[in-house]
């Protein structure tokens, strides 16, 4: 499994709209502000582990 907190904004913005279906300003809108990322990465907070777990995600820093 792979930490959230490890991906780039691009491969969480893409996890996030793609896989989990949520609505997002452009890519290139939040790739070049400072609260770009965490914006994206906040998202990832509306779902259980089991459903991190089942796109290969998890919370802990350290996996």
């Amino acid at each position: 499994m792979r930490s959230i907190f490890d991906l780039t904004t691009e491969e969480a913005y893409s996890l996030v709209h793609d896989v989990f279906g949520h609505e997002l300003p452009p890519l290139d809108a939040v790739e070049n502000e400072d609260w770009g990322r965490d914006y994206v990465l906040q998202h990832f907070q509306l779902h259980s582990e089991a459903e991190l777990a089942k796109a290969g995600l998890c919370w802990d820093e350290m996996a």
